[in-house]
C-alpha cells in the first residue's frame, strides 16, 4: 500500500478548490483532477474513497477553518456592538485573506453536499452565537428579531461589499474596495437598524 505524501495532499486540496470554484460541483471530476495535478488517478485515491468523499472532506475543512477564526476574539460576552464589530472583522478578513476557500465554501454549502458538510463541523460557534444574540436581546441592545431577518440584516450588507470587492468593480462597473471607509458606513447603517 502506498503511503500518504502530506505535500502532494495539499496540492490535490488547493487544486481541487479551484476546480470547483471554476467549474461548479457538476463540472468537477477526480480524472482531470489527477490530471492537473499531474499525478495518477490512483493516488486520489489514497487520500479519498471517492469523489464525493473529497468533496465532503474538503467543504468540512473550509468550514472548521472559517468557523473557527469566526471565534477568534470572540465571545458571547461582548457588548453587541463589540461582538458584531469583532465578527464583521472576522468575516471580512476570512473573505479576502481566504477568497479562493470562501467562494468554494459557499458554493459546497448550497449544493447538494451543503448538510453533510455543515453536520461535520463543531457546533461551538452556532452555540456562541446563539448565547450572543440571546444575552443582546436580553439587555436590550438588539431589537428581537427572527434569526433570518437578524443574519440578512446583520452581515448582508457586508457580504454583498465584499464580493463587489472580490470582483474589483461595483454595479455601475465603477472600480470598486472594501475599505475601513465604507466598511464603517456599512456597520453604522446595519446598528441602527439592528440596535433600539
Amino acid at each position: 500500500m502506498r503511503t500518504r505524501d502530506t505535500n502532494k495532499e495539499e496540492i490535490v486540496k488547493q487544486k481541487a478548490i479551484e476546480m470547483l470554484v471554476a467549474q461548479g460541483v457538476e463540472g468537477f471530476g477526480m480524472n482531470r483532477l489527477a490530471k492537473e495535478c499531474g499525478i495518477s488517478v490512483a493516488t486520489l485515491y489514497i487520500y479519498y474513497s471517492d469523489k464525493e468523499d473529497m468533496i465532503r472532506k474538503i467543504g468540512a475543512e473550509i468550514g472548521k477553518n472559517f468557523f473557527d477564526e469566526m471565534l477568534v476574539g470572540f465571545s458571547s460576552e461582548m457588548s453587541f456592538v463589540d461582538g458584531l464589530r469583532k465578527q464583521w472583522e472576522n468575516r471580512s478578513k476570512f473573505e479576502i485573506i481566504f477568497s479562493l476557500q470562501a467562494t468554494c465554501f459557499e458554493l459546497l454549502k448550497h449544493s447538494t453536499y451543503g448538510d453533510a458538510i455543515l453536520s461535520e463541523i463543531s457546533s461551538d460557534f452556532k452555540d456562541e452565537m446563539t448565547k450572543f444574540i440571546t444575552k443582546a436581546i436580553e439587555k436590550k441592545e438588539l431589537v428581537p428579531m427572527t434569526f433570518e431577518v437578524f443574519w440578512s440584516i446583520a452581515y448582508g450588507s457586508l457580504y454583498s461589499l465584499l464580493e463587489l470587492h472580490r470582483e474589483g468593480k461595483s454595479m455601475s462597473g465603477k472600480p470598486f474596495a472594501f475599505t475601513t471607509e465604507i466598511k464603517e458606513e456599512a456597520f453604522n447603517l446595519v446598528l441602527k437598524a439592528l440596535t433600539p
